[in-house]
C-alpha cells in the first residue's frame, strides 16, 4: 500500500454527534502509528515521516543523509540530527537494522524479519540483497558439524557491479 492510500471503511454518525468508524481497516499512517506504538515509541511527525520514507523507498538501504534528502523533497522541516536520532531509536526498537558495509557510512534498512544477505559494489556502493537456500542449508550443516545450533548469520559479499563498467565506457 502506498503512502496516504486509504482502505475502504464506513463512517457512522452516532447520537452524541461523533463519528464511528466501522470495520477494522486503517489508513497507512494509522498502520505506521500502530507499529511505532508497538515498538514502544511515541508517535511524532518526524518518526511517521521517516518510517514512511523507509517503507516506500525503492532503494531499501538508505543512509541518514538519503533519508534527510527525501524529507527535504517532501517539504518536511526535519533536521539531519533529528534523522540520526530517530534512526538510532528505530534501531534500538528493532524497526531498522544498521549496516556498516566495508567501513563506510551507516546504512539503514527496515527489519522485516526475513533473513537475507548482501552484496556490495566496491565502486558505487550499490547494495543488493540475495537469499540462497543452498547457502542457508550449508551454513546450518557447518554449524551442526561444529556442535552449534545456528540462530543467525550475516554474509556480505564485495565485488564490482558490471553495469558500472557500461556506464563508464559510455561516458568516455
Amino acid at each position: 500500500m502506498r503512502t496516504g492510500e486509504r482502505l475502504s471503511y464506513t463512517l457512522v454518525r452516532i447520537s452524541n454527534g461523533g463519528l464511528y468508524c466501522s470495520g477494522n481497516t486503517m489508513t497507512h499512517n494509522q498502520t505506521i502509528s500502530r507499529d511505532l506504538r508497538k515498538a514502544g515509541l511515541k508517535v511524532t511527525l518526524p518518526r511517521l515521516n521517516i518510517l514512511e520514507i523507509l517503507e516506500g523507498a525503492e532503494q531499501h538501504h538508505m543512509s541518514a543523509e538519503d533519508v534527510y534528502k527525501a524529507l527535504l523533497k517532501q517539504g518536511s522541516d526535519v533536521g539531519l540530527a533529528t534523522v540520526y536520532r530517530v534512526l538510532t531509536q528505530f534501531e534500538a526498537a528493532g524497526l531498522v537494522t544498521r549496516h556498516h558495509f566495508d567501513g563506510g557510512q551507516a546504512i539503514f534498512e527496515l527489519d522485516t524479519g526475513d533473513n537475507h544477505d548482501h552484496i556490495v559494489c566496491m565502486k558505487s556502493g550499490k547494495v543488493s540483497e540475495f537469499k540462497d537456500e543452498l547457502i542457508e542449508k550449508r551454513l546450518r550443516e557447518i554449524a551442526e558439524e561444529l556442535g552449534y545450533s545456528l540462530t543467525d548469520h550475516k554474509i556480505i559479499l564485495y565485488g564490482v557491479y558490471h553495469e558500472n563498467d557500461d556506464a563508464e565506457s559510455s561516458i568516455s
